[in-house]
């Protein structure tokens, strides 16, 4: 009894030692089941860590991310396309003239090389005498060559209604124009206005009451002219003078002129011709010594006109050709004593387009003495020779004033006139008839009616030069 009683007692303890190891491996089972998730969790971890420093090579979750006030930085601007260069033209090759075949290039010698062979010479080819071609030189280049010159005749026109007044408006097809009988063909045409180079002419040998009167009149001579115009100042009585070089109408101008005002006219009275003022002693009408009564005539002073206009036309003529070229004359018009004639005068006047204007003064300016005075005798000179001038040279008739406002009213005019011609140019058509004189008349119409032409006689042709 005690026997099973201690055997129970010892199959009871096997029995909760089974117990408590069953219960330990359950234990240790569930230990290593819960170890096993967390590691796992972890290397997972690790590896997500891996991917995301190794460059996202993994595709993460579309989640938003969270708003931030930091601006996204700006995409670098694209640079500009780089330009391609454009294609060289390809440069044919040159030919050796003598053999038709591409030439070589010469070899450039070396500096530094003194043993460098000189360029090749060039293939010569001899061929038979006289079968090349001719090389022409200078002076046979132009033997082909037919130069013509032509004369371009200028003519200055001034029309004016029977009031005297400037006529505007004219058309080229108002105007005819022949030369020795012959129309011409006009190839130009213009109202424009002209700048103008002015020799004006002052005569000193009028009486000073007349020479202290046009003194007075210099302020309004000065402000005739214009900006663009040039004033050359002469003097003449019995001897020419150069007063100033050719110039603007300004201060310089004034001066001169003032300076001038110094100047005095003669003071002679009538002349005596008789009485003791006349003479010596005299006996019953004869004079002491002398066995015959003398005859005493009055002096002739000389105004040399011809010369003064001839040297203020020598200058002008080698002015500007684009100017118009005016003689201004301040005078009576007397004309004695002088070198040139007035034929020669005029030639040279039409021989370079020069114009004769002019303001008549004193015994000028009498309507009935002026006309008395035109007729001239053999060997005494002209009375008054200004309106020949400008008649002959397409000035138009002298104005002639006696007192100073009207005198300095004739300025304007005067320069006004000259400045806003007409100008009509042509080329001379062959004529009809040959003819041998140098000089060619010219005569200017206008179709309308009423109205009153000024323009020069003629010219003389310029000498062609060879």
């Amino acid at each position: 009894m005690f026997v099973s009683k201690q055997n129970a007692a010892a199959g009871g303890g096997r029995s909760r030692e089974l117990m408590a190891g069953l219960i330990c491996g359950l234990a240790l089972s569930a230990g290593l089941w819960i170890a096993v998730p967390l590691g796992h969790a972890q290397s997972s971890g690790s590896q997500n860590t891996g991917s995301q420093t190794g460059g996202q090579s993994q595709t993460q979750p579309d989640v938003p991310d969270a708003p931030s006030t930091v601006q996204p930085p700006q995409p670098a601007p694209e640079p500009p396309p780089v330009p391609r260069p454009e294609p060289k033209p390809t440069a044919q090759p040159e030919t050796n003239p003598w053999t038709n075949t591409p030439a070589a290039k010469p070899i450039t010698p070396d500096a530094n090389n003194e043993n460098s062979p000189p360029p090749p010479m060039p293939p010569v080819k001899t061929i038979p005498p006289g079968s090349g071609p001719k090389q022409p030189s200078n002076g046979q280049q132009q033997l082909y060559t037919l130069v013509i010159h032509a004369n371009f005749v200028q003519v200055p026109v001034t029309v004016k209604d029977h009031d005297g007044r400037m006529v505007d408006g004219l058309l080229p097809q108002d105007f005819v124009v022949k030369e020795n009988g012959v129309p011409q063909k006009l190839s130009y045409f213009t109202s424009d206005p002209f700048a103008l180079s002015v020799a004006i002419v002052l005569d000193t040998g009028l009486p000073d009451a007349a020479v202290q009167k046009i003194n007075e009149t210099f302020p309004a001579l000065v402000g005739a002219f214009s900006p663009y115009d040039e004033v050359a100042i002469y003097t003449y009585s019995s001897t020419v003078s150069d007063v100033s070089d050719f110039g603007a109408a300004g201060p310089k101008m004034t001066a001169l002129l003032n300076q001038m005002k110094t100047e005095r006219g003669y003071n002679n009275g009538v002349p005596v011709l008789s009485g003791p003022m006349a003479s010596g002693p005299m006996v019953n009408g004869i004079p002491v010594g002398s066995p015959a009564q003398p005859v005493n005539t009055p002096p002739k002073e000389a105004h040399v006109l011809n010369d003064a206009i001839l040297r203020a036309a020598l200058d002008l003529s080698k002015r500007d050709r684009t100017r118009r070229k005016i003689i201004f004359v301040i005078s009576d018009g007397r004309e004695y004593g002088s070198t040139a004639s007035y034929r020669d005068v005029l030639r040279v006047l039409l021989s370079n387009g020069i114009q004769i204007k002019a303001v008549g003064v004193e015994t000028a300016a009498l309507p009935v003495y002026n006309k008395l005075e035109r007729l001239r005798l053999p060997y005494q000179g002209y009375s008054d020779i200004l309106p020949k001038y400008c008649s002959a040279t397409g000035g138009g008739q002298p104005y002639s004033e006696l007192s100073r406002n009207s005198i300095e009213s004739a300025y304007a005019e005067v320069m006004g006139e000259a400045r806003n011609q007409y100008t009509l140019g042509y080329y001379p058509a062959r004529p009809k008839v040959p003819t041998s004189s140098a000089y060619r008349n010219i005569e200017v119409l206008v179709t309308r009616s009423g109205l009153k032409v000024y323009a020069k006689d003629g010219y003389y042709p310029a000498v062609a030069s060879r």
